[in-house]
């Protein structure tokens, strides 16, 4: 049936899902643990300094367990955090290899393998993202050169494989980079404050598909929220 009404905009935090990436130690994790009603599906060890509700996944067989639990909507949490995304991909890559008994993705005819890895994972993070619930997928960054007709350049991105990247960046709503600004303090002295960073440019991977965001924002989660429930046409 053809809809009669448009479709309101998503203004709630918990209808959105969140791409989070940063160097490590950088904050992501604590900063992610204050959303509400936080549960991490944890595929490393680093929460040992928070503490959270948290699942250890070690395998795609776990993660798909656990999400299914999670689909039951038989608890009180309301954002599911994936921490992190890359080691996903990498367990999504190991369970469709063992089903398909080779060692590698590449083993099997050309650009099959790497077609099933690609569609598994974006089948289970699809059904994530739909599920009533915030999402916050956590990735490492790192800086690659890129190269253009007018010349190269660097550019800090998630760590994700390029094809998983790109199926993250389709998916998500915000896209928020972890980064150290610099200040001078009283003794004039460099130091360093940790901001999110939320709109693209050529330095750095980064979006806000909403555009309820400033483009820098502290890494605080009080102040990220405040920020996203404030009027978007406050500047206009």
């Amino acid at each position: 049936m053809l809809p009669t009404a448009k479709t309101p905009p998503k203004t709630n935090l918990a209808d959105l899902s969140v791409l989070l990436h940063g160097r490590p130690k950088s904050g992501k994790s604590s900063f992610c643990a204050q959303a509400d009603g936080a549960l991490f599906l944890a595929t490393e060890a680093g929460l040992n300094h928070l503490d959270t509700y948290q699942i250890p996944i070690s395998s795609w067989e776990q993660l798909l367990d656990a999400c299914a639990e999670i689909a039951k909507g038989e608890h009180d949490f309301r954002t599911v955090i994936l921490d992190t995304v890359d080691n996903a991909y990498r367990f999504c890559s190991d369970y469709v290899c063992r089903k398909q008994r080779v060692d590698h993705e590449s083993d099997l005819a050309y650009g099959k393998g790497f077609s099933l890895v690609n569609s598994e994972f974006t089948r289970v993070l699809t059904k994530l993202s739909l599920l009533p619930y915030g999402l916050y997928l956590v990735s490492h960054a790192q800086t690659i050169e890129i190269e253009t007709r007018t010349g190269k350049y660097t550019r800090t991105v998630p760590t994700l494989p390029d094809k998983a990247r790109k199926i993250v960046l389709g998916l998500v709503d915000l896209i928020l980079f972890v980064d150290f600004e610099p200040y001078t303090d009283e003794h004039g002295a460099t130091q360093y404050h940790r901001v999110i960073r939320t709109k693209p440019t050529d330095a750095y991977e980064a979006g806000d598909r909403t555009g309820r965001l400033p483009a820098t924002l502290p890494l605080d989660y009080q102040a990220f929220l405040e920020a996203f429930d404030a009027d978007p046409f406050r500047d206009q």
